[in-house]
């Protein structure tokens, strides 16, 4: 009876063997939905649609980063928020700080500025910030996880294959791009 209850379960589990495309596609879905976070949060606070980042496209790779990051890292935490919450604002903002100052070391002005935020540090980051990371982190992990890995296993491997091709040409391109001329101008660069 154990034998195959253990049977059961392994064969309705969804498989933990992860390979290339899996990590491309939670790369770009989770840098679309903090492109589409960005865009929507600085709709609602300035009025305007501003492609915010480096990058020309839909997308913010700082999030989908972040995102590897906290898969790598808190995968085997998702029934555990509170953790999740506490690593996921560490991790983040460490990273959204190492980014901040690539960045502005690289062309000499922010894509963000926390100045004036309490408890920031250099501007690059705050504490505002860091609990949004931590919720972000928490519903990323515990929540939304769980639900990109259903529908990864509900495409074929051909469409994955296909989606990763169009969207790694896209980016290779932009990346190149922005490598001459970055993405910025008023609501997305400050001065440094």
């Amino acid at each position: 009876m154990l034998g195959f209850m253990k049977k059961q379960m392994s064969s309705s589990r969804i498989p933990t063997q992860r390979t290339f495309d899996f990590y491309v596609l939670l790369f770009f879905t989770i840098s679309f939905a903090g492109w589409l976070w960005e865009v929507g949060l600085y709709f609602v606070t300035e009025h305007a649609l501003i492609n915010r980042g480096v990058y020309y496209g839909p997308y913010l790779p700082i999030y989908g980063a972040g995102g590897l990051l906290l898969w790598f890292l808190l995968h085997k935490l998702h029934q555990r928020p509170v953790w999740t919450f506490l690593l996921s604002a560490v991790l983040c903002s460490a990273l959204e700080y190492a980014v901040g100052t690539f960045l502005e070391w690289n062309w000499g002005v922010k894509w963000w500025d926390y100045t004036g935020h309490f408890l920031n540090l250099n501007g690059r980051i705050c504490l505002v910030g860091a609990v949004c990371f931590g919720l972000g982190g928490m519903a990323l992990n515990c929540f939304l996880l769980p639900w990109y890995m259903r529908l990864y296993h509900k495409l074929s491997p051909k469409w994955r294959l296909i989606l990763c091709g169009i969207c790694l040409t896209v980016f290779v391109l932009d990346v190149t791009w922005c490598a001459v001329s970055p993405n910025s101008g008023s609501g997305i660069t400050y001065s440094a």
